[in-house]
């Protein structure tokens, strides 16, 4: 049974499912991932991760769609996957884009979709990996909401100062509540950052 992925793993696992809608005939499917799957694949930041989150879909023009619900033609694909690899239950998921609160339709940092980096993995399978700006945006966002791990990934990406304010400008367009910024601020602060701090 697999419980974390690691950089082959995961690789595995994308492998697999590309095969399984293959086999299954399934219209080409592209997913946009962001979150620990994402800081793998691309090399940002050597941990293993739990699952992969999908927080958009990706058309084969490029163009990003929402992810919620995902296609019952990929749901099968990955249970079939997960049936193989003793994954957990919903190792591939749409959770940071789920439902209105969620990340797609709430709003994703400018620029997300030019910055991806993209792989194919097969004529039914393509995957999009969010860049190293996209993810400080998106971790420094999650750490004001859970902290933890995600505080660790962000200060992992060495952010500087001018991405971390454009990042919580973003952030505050998803909580604008005024006790969202002060978390936020004192943070920043907590984590090194004053003068990004300072200029919200």
């Amino acid at each position: 049974m697999i419980t974390e992925f690691d950089a082959s793993k995961l690789d595995q696992a994308f492998a697999l499912l590309e095969g399984r809608l293959r086999l299954r005939q399934a219209s080409p499917v592209g997913l946009v991932v962001c979150g620990g799957a994402s800081l793998l694949a691309t090399g940002l930041i050597a941990r293993t991760t739990r699952d992969v989150d999908i927080i958009a879909l990706m058309s084969e023009d490029g163009t990003l769609l929402d992810p919620d619900p995902l296609p019952a033609p990929l749901l099968a694909a990955a249970d079939e996957v997960r049936e193989i690899l003793g994954l957990p239950e919903e190792w591939l998921n749409n959770r940071p884009s789920r439902s209105d609160g969620g990340l797609f339709r709430m709003g994703l940092p400018t620029g997300l979709d030019k910055r991806l980096k993209v792989k194919r993995l097969g004529p039914n399978l393509s995957v999009g990996f969010i860049d190293r700006l996209d993810q400080i945006h998106l971790k420094l966002y999650a750490s004001v909401d859970r902290g933890g791990y995600h505080i660790a990934d962000l200060i992992a990406l060495h952010p500087s100062d001018d991405e971390l304010e454009a990042s919580a400008r973003w952030s505050m367009t998803h909580d604008v509540s005024q006790g969202f910024r002060e978390t936020l601020k004192r943070l920043l602060d907590e984590i090194g950052h004053a003068k990004a701090a300072e200029a919200l």
